[in-house]
C-alpha cells in the first residue's frame, strides 16, 4: 500500500468513526519536513492515524484578555489568536501542538517573517501544515490576521 493510499484510508476511517460515533484510536504527528518549509515555519505534511478531529473556525483578535485594544499590533494579535485557538482546543481535550493544518490570512505580506518567528516559538520544530494567504482586509476591519485549521487529538 502506498503512503498516499494509506493516508486516504486513515482519513476515511477517522471520518467513518466520527460519522458513526465509533471510538477511534488516534496517534498523530509524524512530520514530513523540508528545508524551505522548516525555514518558513510549516511542515510539508503531518501524518495522523485515526482519532478525534477538531475543525477550528477562523479566529481573529483585536483585543487582549484584559480588553486592551490590539488594533495596529500585529504581534499582539498573532499571540492572542494562538491563545484563543489553544483555549478552544482545551475545551475539546486538546492543545495547540495537536494542530495538524492551519490556514493563515494576513493583511500585510511584510508581517510574514514575524509570523514565522512567533510560530517557531509556539510550535518548536514540529509545525502544522500551513498556507499563508495575503488579503486586502478581514471581516473585522482592525484585524491583521485570522487563523483557521484543524487538530487531531490523541497524539503522542
Amino acid at each position: 500500500m502506498t503512503s498516499s493510499a494509506f493516508s486516504r484510508m486513515a482519513i476515511a476511517m477517522a471520518a467513518a468513526a466520527v460519522v458513526f460515533g465509533l471510538p477511534a484510536t488516534l496517534q498523530a504527528n509524524d512530520y514530513v519536513k523540508g528545508d524551505r518549509p522548516q525555514q518558513r515555519g510549516y511542515s510539508l505534511a503531518v501524518v495522523t492515524n485515526g482519532g478525534k478531529i477538531v475543525w477550528l473556525a477562523g479566529q481573529t483578535a483585536v483585543v487582549d484578555d484584559s480588553g486592551k485594544s490590539l488594533a495596529g499590533d500585529f504581534e499582539g494579535q498573532v499571540r492572542q489568536v494562538f491563545r484563543l485557538l489553544n483555549a478552544t482546543l482545551a475545551k475539546t481535550g486538546g492543545k495547540l501542538s495537536d494542530m495538524v493544518q492551519m490556514t493563515v490570512f494576513i493583511t500585510d505580506v511584510r508581517n510574514g517573517d514575524r509570523l514565522t518567528e512567533i510560530r517557531r516559538e509556539i510550535f518548536g520544530d514540529n509545525f502544522p501544515g500551513s498556507a499563508l494567504i495575503t488579503i486586502t482586509a478581514l471581516a473585522v476591519p482592525e484585524a491583521k490576521i485570522e487563523i483557521q485549521g484543524f487538530a487531531v487529538i490523541g497524539s503522542k
